[in-house]
């Protein structure tokens, strides 16, 4: 566990300069100069503690990961999952967390994969809670509904400024996760058809299609076999 003293050294104030910095701008346009300037330390010991700027990326990376998935880190006090949301209410203090985890989703790291698979996991162990309840209808694809849902609640995260546009309020302040929390609950619950056609089709197409590529496998397989049986009777021969 990460203690408040740490939180006063070089080091953790150039983190978090880093992290404000990289989430409000973007990794490539953010100079170590401007990190030192915001941490208020001298570019020389950016380099002394962290190497060079990707290295300081990797940092910002684990912590940040860190604090949304390690039960035991104290800058959120709440479970694991429930970190993302209790951040999501004090947009003041954690802001810079969310935005930063934005632009980390949108990039490939071992740490980006180790929190996608984080929220994926969660997703998945609350829908299966609601399926033994009694509560979800019968899926398809459960895996793949589960990354669905993940996704829908990553998006307001993902897109936060255009929504914000569109809306004229930032979807994660508290009035808009008010505003979209009936919306999301009809849209789960009902649905958006009033008629299941769409659905029909799409299965009887989908089971054509599966018909037909089994009913080409098959064909394909079965030439195959004579092939090989023609082979076998003329070496015979």
């Amino acid at each position: 566990m990460r203690s408040a003293s740490e939180d006063l050294t070089g080091r953790a104030r150039i983190r978090d300069a880093a992290i404000r910095a990289f989430a409000r701008d973007g990794f490539d346009a953010v100079s170590m100069r401007t990190i030192a300037q915001e941490a208020g330390v001298s570019a020389a010991l950016i380099v002394h503690h962290f190497g060079d700027k990707h290295a300081l990326r990797t940092a910002c990376d684990d912590y940040v990961v860190a604090v949304f998935v390690d039960d035991e880190h104290e800058l959120i006090q709440a479970p694991t999952a429930s970190r993302i949301q209790a951040a999501l209410q004090d947009l003041d203090r954690y802001g810079p967390y969310i935005d930063y985890l934005a632009r980390m989703l949108g990039d490939r790291s071992p740490a980006a994969d180790r929190l996608f698979d984080e929220i994926i996991a969660r997703t998945r162990q609350m829908l299966d809670q609601q399926r033994e309840a009694g509560l979800l209808v019968e899926m398809s694809d459960p895996e793949m509904t589960t990354l669905l849902i993940a996704l829908m609640g990553l998006g307001p995260v993902l897109m936060r400024g255009q929504i914000s546009r569109v809306l004229g309020q930032d979807q994660l302040s508290s009035a808009g996760l008010l505003r979209s929390t009936l919306p999301t609950m009809e849209l789960l619950t009902h649905g958006i058809y009033a008629t299941d056609a769409f659905l029909t089709g799409t299965r009887a197409a989908m089971g054509a299609d599966a018909g037909a590529t089994a009913g080409a496998e098959a064909a394909a397989g079965a030439e195959t076999t004579a092939g090989a049986e023609t082979d076998e009777s003329e070496e015979e021969r």
